[in-house]
């Protein structure tokens, strides 16, 4: 399963989507849009169903899947990374399999990550190789690999580069942390001069993804990037320019090798003939409607 479409040729609201996991910056966007487009929806977290327990919870979460339903993929337990902690997702996904293959669902999407693709000097695209070489990126291959043999034709599969905006989580190093430090007057510690250059997408643009890959019914795979690199340094300038503080730009010394060699650019040429209505966000227009949903 590598080609990407639409199975639908018209937009169609499903009979119910159903989103496995309940924090997260994903989850808190598109919970606002679907409530906003009116369509049926419930969110089940972990302190409803622990997914880490497919022995105990896999008759309960089947119990709570309807047929036709539209199942959401997001539940993880992250940062991964111990063998430990990516056993506790396989585990998830044990009990996420287990609950809706006797069902017959309408839809699967899963939210996975560019962790999975190995480094490579040119531009990422679907068909890079994905030799991960992280714990992180080891569970979401091995995740994808095993959700494909039991629902290939109806799996949508998307790869986030870093994600930022409002309802952030997370606090990774990046905008999202940037702009937390700056509101609390605090200094951007960066690694090094900060150098490494990276593509980071803006929250919005990743729920109007996620929402046409509902309602046009998505399947095969997908990286979700914006398409421009850019280097913290220049992402911690923009900030403090745009935001009123007493910040500071410190550098501190960076301990092991850049991360993906410094460089990580994405072909999001795949992205564009899809979402053609959908103008994709560099990092400054983004930023400043980060800022605009924070003021």
């Amino acid at each position: 399963m590598n080609k990407f479409d639409f199975l639908n040729k018209k937009n169609k609201k499903p009979k119910r989507v159903v989103i496995l996991g309940s924090s997260g910056i994903i989850v808190k966007n598109l919970s606002s849009l679907l409530k906003k487009k009116q369509i049926n929806f419930i969110t089940l977290g972990s302190k409803k169903i622990n997914l880490k327990k497919p022995d105990i919870y896999s008759n309960i979460l089947r119990k709570k899947i309807k047929k036709n339903d539209c199942i959401l993929f997001l539940a993880a337990e992250a940062p991964v990374k111990s063998f430990r902690v990516l056993i506790n997702n396989i585990e998830i996904l044990k009990t996420v399999i287990t609950a809706i293959e006797p069902k017959k669902i309408s839809h699967l999407i899963y939210i996975s990550s560019d962790a999975v693709y190995s480094d490579v000097k040119n531009k990422i695209t679907e068909s890079t190789q994905t030799i991960p070489d992280s714990y992180h990126g080891t569970m979401h291959i091995t995740r994808e690999k095993i959700l494909e043999s039991y629902f290939s034709k109806k799996l949508c599969i998307l790869r986030p580069t870093m994600i930022y905006g409002i309802n952030d989580t997370h606090d990774g190093y990046g905008p999202n942390k940037f702009v937390r430090l700056i509101k609390n007057n605090q200094n951007i510690k960066l690694f090094g001069r900060g150098e490494e250059r990276r593509d980071h997408i803006y929250i919005g643009d990743v729920i109007k993804i996620i929402f046409k890959c509902i309602t046009r019914k998505a399947a095969g795979k997908l990286n979700l990037a914006s398409g421009n690199v850019v280097s913290f340094k220049e992402i911690a300038d923009i900030l403090i320019k745009k935001i009123k503080t007493k910040s500071k730009i410190k550098y501190v010394k960076r301990v092991g090798p850049l991360q993906h060699n410094g460089f990580r650019p994405f072909n999001v040429k795949l992205l564009k003939i899809f979402f053609k209505e959908i103008k994709l966000k560099n990092v400054k227009i983004g930023i400043n409607n980060f800022y605009g949903d924070l003021t």
